[in-house]
């Protein structure tokens, strides 16, 4: 009975490890699906970001040029190229009779100047306005494919969350009953290593009660392989004979350190003789060497003296 249900238990456990291995690869699934979801959206976005400022730039290109401006024809460098010359000929009705084509201060066409100009600002001022509607308009329309994204991307978000939290209460379901099952399991091995262990203490008592240990027999004592080989673990002590041979042998290790240190003392003395000797020929050298210095020393001390007279004399 126990061991069909064991078997029971296993097979549930591998249902339990396949349901969740199942659950992982689906939720790995959907997290591929998710991540190439946003990816095809993120690169969307960056196209429509792309087109729009490449619009931009060509908008400035064709209607936005330099040679539009208001004040392009104060830094025009074909600006004395395209001007009239002050005079073409002798003839030139501009040359009046004072001959004076131009007086400092003077602006003939200020009029016809300021018209074109008004209505030239008037133009630009018009176009701007409808670049700035054009430009909030595809700001605006950024703006609502930005927050349709967000919003499906929070959906997603919120989906994925509540698939997991359906994971996670599906797991800790299985691991709540593969605890239970592996808790009585647990509780019936140890049950039956109480029982064991009573059973076996009971036999390990009986056998010290009846065993050599206790009864002190001094032969549990001897080891397989011969009477001198002593297991140390029931040794109840040493007889006579073995204590006496002990002694014995004490008595001869005394008397052969005695012989060993009177066979040192021999010998330390011979070298302290010998050094003694020794000391003893170095001083009597020494001494030696000391006269026969002095005898050198008044030696030539009179020579000195016998060679100091002969000097004096002569």
């Amino acid at each position: 009975v126990d061991k069909n249900a064991l078997d029971e238990q296993v097979q549930e456990r591998k249902i339990a490890e396949a349901a969740e291995k199942a659950q992982h690869e689906k939720f790995a699934h959907d997290m591929k699906k998710n991540d190439k979801l946003m990816c095809l959206l993120e690169e969307r976005q960056k196209n429509e970001i792309k087109d729009l400022n490449k619009a931009l730039i060509e908008y400035h290109q064709n209607f936005q040029k330099p040679e539009t401006r208001r004040e392009f024809d104060l830094n025009d460098p074909q600006a004395l190229k395209k001007d009239r010359p002050a005079r073409v000929s002798d003839t030139d009705p501009r040359c009046t009779i004072s001959s004076m084509q131009k007086f400092m201060g003077e602006d003939l066409n200020y009029e016809q100047r300021m018209k074109f100009q008004k209505e030239q600002l008037r133009v630009w001022s018009l176009q701007q306005q409808n670049d700035w509607k054009n430009a909030l308009a595809d700001q605006k329309l950024a703006d609502d494919l930005y927050d349709k994204y967000r919003v499906e991307l929070d959906r997603k978000i919120m989906e994925q969350q509540r698939r997991e939290e359906e994971s996670r209460r599906t797991v800790c379901t299985a691991v709540k009953t593969f605890n239970r099952i592996q808790a009585a399991e647990l509780d019936h091995q140890k049950e039956l290593e109480k029982t064991q262990k009573i059973k076996d203490d009971m036999d390990e008592i009986t056998a010290l009660l009846r065993g050599d240990f206790l009864s002190e027999n001094p032969d549990q004592a001897i080891g397989p392989l011969g009477k001198h080989h002593v297991l140390v673990d029931r040794w109840k002590g040493m007889n006579q004979e073995q204590l006496m041979e002990i002694r014995q042998f004490q008595k001869e290790q005394a008397l052969e350190n005695l012989r060993v240190r009177e066979q040192e003392r021999r010998r330390d003395a011979e070298w302290d003789r010998q050094r003694v000797q020794a000391a003893r020929a170095q001083l009597l050298w020494e001494r030696h060497q000391q006269r026969q210095e002095r005898l050198q020393r008044q030696r030539l001390d009179d020579m000195n003296a016998v060679l100091s007279q002969e000097q004096r004399a002569k």
